[in-house]
């Protein structure tokens, strides 16, 4: 043995104990990992107590899973459309009508099958509409729930991400649509500063009061029926919680604007509202022909809440859902117009225009793709080497692994490490990089994050030496 050598490590390990057992930690556990491939369920088993750091691509509504949809209906004395596989509201007058009560889906075992079948992606068949449609329909289909469940679903989220060892969770959990009346009054020209100066004589800081109000109220009846105020140990509440403000870009154009607006000055003012995403299909027939405007509209919104942070769905399209044409830009206008700092799905980024640039050009910058594994085979048909995970990887471009909806999917993070690993041969090293991706482009204040991230290497180095 080389005497210095020996020495030199003798003396590493003497100064820095926590990388020489993190190193010795790294044989094992890769050496576990390749032979758990050929195992999935002990490869789950092993990426369920795995940290994850945070989710950063998460709706809601899309991640509640139709059962709690159901039981909330049930309370709420809903009906369900057994036709359209809809929870809707009860006859004027009360009763269901032509409808069933939605509590009988709580004993009857056939009608709640459907309805869960409808409400989300489990067992479904191309048919009567394509598995686009079935995913997009189901978020009109969650029925009147009161908003005093609202803490309750926000709590169901959170626990789901707290057994999986996720710390953080960014949500997109909140419409802007509070701005559409003042949209609607000042219209939209040529002039965002003209439109701009209209919306605050319309009462654009009032509505963003409102927002922050409504927003406050969220979190905390996501604590209370977390039950966190009495005791603030359990893992759920210890999973850092923020939010994205949603605009709804199938709006009319002065109405996006104006939730742009607001949710940008809303994210400027409260720690809790992080920044702005514009949601709905992009390949809807407003977002299609507004596309451009909107990112127009994004980059000067920017401009006026330079504090606020923008992520923004990009890119999920695929070739015969729109006209080639329209897959060359969306990624390159969100980056290059808008300044998106994360891309959202991402799928469409070698179709782009000069995609190598655009990737050399991401990496640069350092713009996080959140990739949806899941959402996006159910969505687009997209799935194995027909993703670009591979391409964004070897282009560095930092990605992060994402839920979307796991609702609606049937899915969860955990889920999506599983497949990520096996369709894409992915080692230990390649996920904990992705995990690390995950909370060091959260957006998220700096000493909060800088705290994450501390425990989140705390949690690597207990999990390492736990697997033997």
């Amino acid at each position: 043995m080389n005497l210095t050598s020996s020495r030199f490590r003798l003396a590493a390990a003497l100064l820095f104990p926590a990388l020489a057992m993190a190193a010795d930690a790294a044989g094992p556990i890769e050496a576990r990992f390749a032979q758990l491939r050929s195992d999935p369920p002990s490869l789950y088993a092993f990426l369920l107590r795995m940290p994850k750091g945070g989710d950063l691509h998460n709706h809601v509504s899309g991640a509640i899973y139709a059962e709690s949809y159901l039981h909330a209906a049930a309370l709420d004395g809903l009906c369900a459309d057994v036709r359209s596989g809809s929870i809707v509201a009860a006859a004027t007058g009360g009763g269901c009508g032509e409808n069933v009560p939605a509590a009988r889906a709580e004993s009857d075992n056939a009608l709640r099958n459907s309805l869960i079948d409808s409400l989300s992606m489990r067992n479904f068949v191309p048919g009567r509409e394509s598995a686009h449609d079935h995913f997009f329909a189901a978020f009109d289909k969650f029925g009147p729930w009161k908003e005093d469940h609202h803490g309750e679903f926000l709590a169901e989220v959170t626990r789901r991400a707290a057994d999986q060892n996720e710390s953080y969770l960014e949500l997109m959990g909140m419409s802007a649509r509070m701005a559409n009346e003042l949209g609607d009054k000042a219209g939209l020209d040529d002039s965002f500063e003209g439109t701009r100066d209209r919306l605050r004589e319309a009462g654009l800081d009032a509505v963003v009061g409102h927002m922050r109000a409504r927003i406050i109220e969220i979190e905390q009846a996501r604590q209370t029926s977390l039950g966190c105020a009495a005791r603030p140990e359990p893992p759920a509440c210890r999973v850092t919680v923020r939010y994205l403000i949603e605009v709804t870009r199938e709006s009319p154009k002065q109405r996006v604007f104006a939730q742009v607006m607001a949710g940008m000055a809303l994210a400027s003012l409260d720690p809790l509202v992080v920044g702005v995403n514009l949601v709905q299909p992009e390949d809807g027939v407003v977002s299609m022909r507004d596309y451009s405007l909107h990112m127009r509209m994004v980059a000067y919104a920017r401009a006026q809440y330079p504090k606020a942070h923008v992520s923004l769905h990009a890119g999920e399209l695929a070739p015969g859902l729109v006209p080639p044409e329209a897959l060359r830009f969306h990624i390159r206008e969100a980056v290059d117009t808008a300044g998106a700092e994360r891309i959202g799905h991402g799928v469409d980024i070698l179709y782009e225009t000069d995609s190598a640039a655009l990737l050399g050009h991401m990496r640069q910058r350092n713009i996080l793709v959140e990739i949806n594994l899941t959402s996006n085979d159910q969505i687009l048909g997209i799935r194995g080497a027909f993703h670009p995970l591979t391409a964004y990887r070897r282009s560095g471009v930092p990605v992060a692994l994402s839920t979307d909806d796991e609702g609606v999917a049937r899915s969860h993070l955990t889920a999506e490490f599983l497949r990520a690993t096996l369709d894409y041969k992915l080692s230990y090293a390649d996920l904990k990089e992705m995990v690390r991706n995950s909370l060091r482009y959260a957006f998220l204040e700096e000493p909060a994050k800088a705290r994450l991230q501390q425990d989140l290497e705390a949690r690597f180095r207990e999990f390492e030496l736990s697997v033997r």
